[in-house]
């Protein structure tokens, strides 16, 4: 992936390593240990609405854990701008190129899109959605339009997960981000906060799951709409790239986490789609380069 010569953007703001933040993991006596964490986190990453609420509800039924210290999203430690480390320009670029590639196809709608804001973190934080854990992967909040990201889940997806290896990572990482853009796109066109109705009105935990996958599908698929149209503009994946996002897509797919935590597979416990689905979807977007083909919400979609 040859992303040095994408816009940086601005709307980055930096509190790594800053006192204050969280120092540790959640769970110790009688919390939920780092496993568990990580299990439960990872397949709950990127829900877009309040990520915490898995953590939370993990700690009351393990007996509650730890108290943290939390990083204030609008703590005056926190540096706006584009960070001046390798990985803090890697991700400012990827922002960048998302926002001016979303700007146009929003234009082309007719429509002007509002860019979200990227924090990044180290440990944990206390944002718009309530307290966020690193070990829950990148989020998105659509109270406060923010990407919440702790660059360690990067280094668990070539480590942990084997979702890629080498260079081709950084367009892995790339599809991370991309995907917590495509759930700012959503909010920004409604969907999130129909689905937010559907769920509430379905009455029913796995139909509930249901429209969430379909949410997660949806959001991958835009991360695919972005390849597409940035790759016409840019030119910019080199011969493995996109074979490394769908190796991600497939590793931080619901069933095989569902597999490597409990050894067996639950369909109605899927909250982000099983890793075809999620390969499908990314390719969807990749391959067809349109909003229109990403309605994961039709009956006969999935």
């Amino acid at each position: 992936m040859r992303w040095e010569d994408f816009r940086r953007s601005d709307n980055v703001e930096d509190s790594r390593g800053e006192d204050g933040g969280f120092t540790g993991v959640p769970g110790g006596a009688g919390g939920l240990g780092i496993g568990g964490v990580v299990i439960l986190s990872l397949i709950g990453w990127a829900l877009g609405i309040d990520p915490s609420l898995l953590i939370g509800g993990a700690e009351v039924l393990t007996g509650g854990g730890q108290q943290q210290r939390y990083e204030q999203p609008g703590s005056s430690r926190s540096r706006a701008g584009v960070p001046n480390d390798d990985m803090g320009q890697f991700v400012s670029a990827v922002l960048g190129n998302t926002e001016d590639t979303w700007k146009v196809i929003f234009q082309q709608s007719g429509q002007s899109y509002r860019a979200p804001r990227l924090k990044l973190f180290t440990g944990a934080i206390q944002g718009g959605c309530g307290a966020a854990s690193a070990a829950m992967g990148p989020f998105y909040c659509p109270q406060d339009q923010r990407i919440y990201l702790d660059t360690s889940f990067f280094r668990q997806i070539e480590t942990r997960f084997r979702g890629c290896t080498g260079k081709a990572c950084k367009f892995s990482q790339a599809y991370v981000l991309a995907h917590e853009v495509g759930h700012h796109v959503q909010n920004s066109l409604g969907l999130l906060t129909k689905a937010n109705q559907a769920q509430r009105a379905s009455g029913n935990r796995a139909e509930a799951n249901r429209i969430q996958v379909r949410v997660e599908l949806q959001a991958d698929c835009f991360a695919g709409v972005w390849a597409f149209h940035s790759e016409q503009r840019k030119s910019f994946l080199d011969p493995g790239d996109v074979d490394a996002a769908l190796q991600t897509a497939s590793a931080i797919g619901d069933d095989t986490l569902q597999r490597q935590s409990q050894g067996r597979v639950v369909p109605d416990a899927f909250t982000h789609g099983s890793a075809e689905q999620r390969k499908r979807w990314f390719t969807t977007g990749f391959t067809q380069g349109k909003v229109s083909a990403c309605n994961t919400f039709t009956a006969a979609s999935l």
